[in-house]
């Protein structure tokens, strides 16, 4: 591992300054929202149109990419996201908000794909899992860091949009002056939705209820922390516990799924993260307890879409691996967009307990998904190796995962 970053350090610096930016103006906006006076379902709309902002920019990236290389694309993101961070205050209005955070989420999209790209080209056949597992870490290292960075300054100013534009402008340094082979970049197959449902039913359903719910959690929690009356530093340390969790409990879980049925250990995790939703949904919990359920609900959301991407691998051969991370992918989007969308209309309707109301119902439905499926098939008899990969990794990273993580047999379906 210490020989992978020692050779990888800047692109990993970088991706982690870039988290960092994210972190903090994902966050930010929830809580300079309510400041601003925008509505639940308004602040809803503006989280939700980075979903889909990045569900497009999947789509097309590609492409750019083949016409014009990675540098021209790179730099040409990294410029329009420092430049659309500082305008936020300027024009506070949902609206103009939300097109902006639909352009973020289109640019951020375009540098992991060329990062993750630059990576998988700089490791070798035996570092790229190392190398993976690295960029996973910083990647959450650079999260958890960003909530910090909330409490430098008052969210009513200009200083903390400052902050994330500069630490963008900041993380294309170490990569572009050091990274100098460009890597090939090839198009990815398709494996229709038809085929990969009928492949791995409890897969797609869990992408798509996951997508929404890792897009309520990181996208509305400082909405609800805001409405709930939470202060700037208690609302950070909310968000902070959740990514720290997922930080925590990613490779005890992975360890365990790769030597149970993985549908169990999904129908529980499902389980124990809907109780833990409903206890502040039915009653008041002291910050304290609100701090450990967001630990809980971190700790088990993030290894659970790994998991659903390991649980899948097991019935696929080699060759369908890369095909199906991009269909998983565009599940996970598309249930990624309609979540801060669900989760703030709830809220409109019962108040700030919605949010975990939301997340709640969403977790019951994947565990009764996975009990049904349960009794339809048995578990596969030989299965891939678990291995962790960030929700807001590309299918880049998602298809590269998959394929080192194989052992190399193909499944029966």
């Amino acid at each position: 591992m210490l020989k992978v970053i020692a050779t990888t350090w800047p692109l990993l610096l970088g991706v982690m300054l870039l988290m960092v930016g994210n972190g903090i103006q994902g966050s930010l906006l929830g809580i300079r929202g309510t400041i601003e006076g925008f509505q639940t379902f308004e602040l809803s709309v503006v989280m939700s149109a980075y979903f889909a902002g990045f569900l497009i920019g999947s789509q097309m990236v590609p492409g750019m990419i083949r016409r014009v290389g990675h540098v021209r694309v790179f730099a040409a993101f990294g410029s329009t996201i420092s430049a659309v961070l500082v305008v936020y205050p300027v024009m506070p209005d949902w609206i103009v908000w939300s097109l902006l955070r639909a352009v973020i989420g289109f640019s951020f999209c375009g540098v992991y794909i060329t990062a993750e790209s630059w990576l998988n080209n700089t490791a070798t056949n035996e570092t790229r899992g190392q190398a993976l597992s690295a960029y996973m870490i910083v990647q959450m290292i650079g999260i958890i860091s960003s909530q910090f960075l909330l409490n430098v300054a008052s969210p009513s100013s200009f200083t903390l949009f400052v902050i994330p534009s500069v630490l963008v402008s900041l993380a294309f340094i170490p990569i572009l002056v050091t990274v100098t082979q460009t890597p090939t970049f090839e198009t990815t197959s398709r494996l229709g939705f038809a085929a990969l449902f009928r492949i791995s039913p409890l897969g797609c359903m869990g992408m798509l209820l996951t997508g929404g719910i890792f897009a309520a959690m990181f996208g509305m929690a400082s909405v609800w922390g805001s409405k709930s009356g939470l202060s700037v530093r208690e609302i950070s340390m909310f968000i902070g516990a959740m990514y720290l969790g997922g930080l925590i409990l990613q490779y005890p879980i992975g360890w365990l799924s790769d030597r149970r049925d993985r549908r169990q250990i999904i129908l529980w995790i499902s389980i124990i993260s809907a109780v833990a939703m409903l206890l502040p949904t039915l009653v008041d919990l002291p910050f304290v307890a609100l701090l450990g359920v967001a630990m809980v609900l971190g700790g088990l959301t993030n290894p659970l879409y790994s998991l659903l991407i390991a649980y899948t691998n097991d019935f696929l051969t080699k060759d369908q691996m890369a095909a199906a991370s991009s269909g998983m992918l565009f599940l996970n989007g598309l249930g990624a967009i309609f979540g801060p969308l669900a989760t703030g209309w709830i809220m409109e309707m019962i108040g700030p307990r919605g949010f975990f109301l939301y997340i709640a119902l969403n977790f019951i439905g994947l565990a009764v998904y996975a009990l049904w499926r349960m009794t339809r098939r048995a578990a596969p008899g030989v299965t891939g190796v678990y291995a962790a990969v960030s929700p807001t990794a590309s299918a880049l990273a998602v298809g590269a995962v998959m394929e080192e993580a194989d052992d190399g047999s193909p499944q029966a379906r």
